[in-house]
């Protein structure tokens, strides 16, 4: 893996309870504010390697916040202060470089953002960016990355066309595919399906199912049934704290916390 360190400076390194499985990412005493205002408060999550956690709770909880604050999102906009552990290394360290950081720990977000581009240059652009120039070596990692988005059998006759004229959906799924071209570690996604019909949401949850088999996953969603759907963990978000998170199958059946209950069966408030 590179380096993600710009220097070699002392720093902790935490010590958490033996975990079950392997941890792709962890959180410690995380708190995020926006000059005087705490948005996100002593926020204490383990995400374990190739599964999907979804990040639910209502506006305002803290819980895109948190996820933004992953992969350094947060920066120039809030004060992050605590540990986000990665490989042994404190991402949230001064001494990190959040652009190589970026590779490993990639984000989709709530909106489409494809490159006003071709599909080819959109995968292809970070790639060129780093130094990647061969053609052969660049092909494969396209059709790579369109199969791994679900999207390849739709697009490999129009690569050369604008990925503005795609649907929102499959726009979606572009954005995943160049997220994936980089090969990162995690995926993070803001409400990826939030402003696309029922038949896309549908084909991109089919495609996070696939993808947590090389990836680890971490998704907000305001959407019950796709986080009951597709995620293997859960974490409930109230008033910046993190209340609750556990498996997603204990969360919706046997959730230990009245407000998360109400949450879910629609009774919240």
């Amino acid at each position: 893996m590179a380096d993600l360190q710009t220097t070699a400076p002392e720093r902790n390194i935490l010590t958490f309870s033996e975990p079950e499985h392997e941890l792709a990412l962890a959180t410690k005493d995380l708190h995020v504010y926006y000059g005087e205002n705490e948005a996100l408060r002593e926020a204490d999550l383990q995400f374990e390697r190739y599964k999907i956690t979804a990040l639910i709770g209502a506006s305002g909880s803290g819980k895109s916040t948190f996820l933004r604050s992953l992969n350094r999102m947060n920066d120039g906009v809030a004060r992050v202060t605590g540990n986000i552990m990665y490989r042994d290394l404190d991402i949230n360290s001064n001494q990190i470089d959040v652009y190589e950081m970026r590779r490993h720990i990639g984000m989709v977000f709530q909106r489409p953002n494809p490159f006003a581009k071709s599909i080819y240059d959109n995968i292809t652009f970070a790639l060129r960016q780093r130094g990647v120039h061969d053609k052969q070596e660049l092909d494969e990692i396209v059709e790579t990355s369109l199969r791994q988005a679900a999207m390849w059998d739709q697009v490999k006759d129009e690569l050369h066309k604008s990925a503005l004229a795609l649907s929102g959906g499959q726009q979606q799924r572009l954005c995943i595919a160049r997220a994936i071209a980089v090969k990162p570690d995690i995926l993070l996604l803001d409400e990826p399906a939030s402003a696309l019909d029922p038949v896309a949401t549908a084909q991109i949850e089919d495609t996070l199912l696939k993808l947590k088999e090389n990836y680890t996953i971490i998704i907000v969603t305001h959407n019950m049934q796709q986080a009951a759907r597709v995620s293997d963990y859960t974490a409930f978000f109230h008033l910046g704290r993190v209340l609750e998170y556990d498996e997603a199958r204990k969360i919706f059946t046997r959730p230990k916390v009245t407000i998360t209950n109400d949450y879910i069966s629609g009774n919240f408030g």
